[in-house]
């Protein structure tokens, strides 16, 4: 039993729904998205109330179910709210420019960094931190994760680009110790 699977969504006003060839279209005030829906899965929508139920026991129909669901609801919640990441930029130098549908990263390299941002994402950025917004939850955790990976917190000094509110482990440096 699929507990995750079996809960009910909601679908707010001003988002339609069209199921067509195992393919979900959503949208909404954000945009649209496409959900695929597996063939061990059946949508059920009555009132603006959707159920899923899986056509067999079988363990790829009873593992489809829940995620199915799951994805159906980040997709109903991005058209209407969308989501954001927000990431911190420390470090003596490093800072983040917006030129449009780019982004201008100086990360302490003889060079600066360029970042072409994909459809259906959109980035506020302020000198030392950076807001990524989008529909998306996995399209904007995608180009966030990306973004951190150019220059990943370091354990030293901390310096890098972080999640706000993410902890990093600092190191003791070397002691110079006596020879004996």
């Amino acid at each position: 039993m699929s507990r995750v699977g079996n809960r009910i969504i909601n679908i707010p006003e001003g988002v339609t729904l069209d199921n067509k060839d195992n393919m979900l279209l959503v949208n909404g005030p954000n945009g649209k998205l496409e959900v695929n829906i597996c063939d061990e899965v059946s949508l059920n929508i009555e009132d603006k109330l959707m159920t899923l139920t899986r056509n067999s026991d079988d363990n790829v129909a009873k593992s489809m179910h829940g995620t199915t669901r799951q994805l159906i609801s980040n997709a109903i919640e991005g058209v209407t709210e969308g989501f954001s990441k927000h990431l911190e930029i420390i470090g003596v130098g490093y800072n983040v420019k917006p030129q449009g549908k780019r982004l201008v990263f100086q990360l302490g390299f003889s060079h600066d960094i360029i970042f072409d941002l994909p459809d259906g994402i959109e980035a506020v950025a302020q000198k030392n931190s950076l807001e990524i917004k989008g529909a998306d939850k996995q399209l904007v955790g995608q180009v966030s994760a990306k973004i951190r990976s150019l220059r990943k917190p370091e354990p030293y000094k901390g310096k890098g680009i972080r999640y706000k509110d993410e902890y990093v482990r600092s190191k003791q440096g070397k002691t110079v110790g006596g020879g004996e």
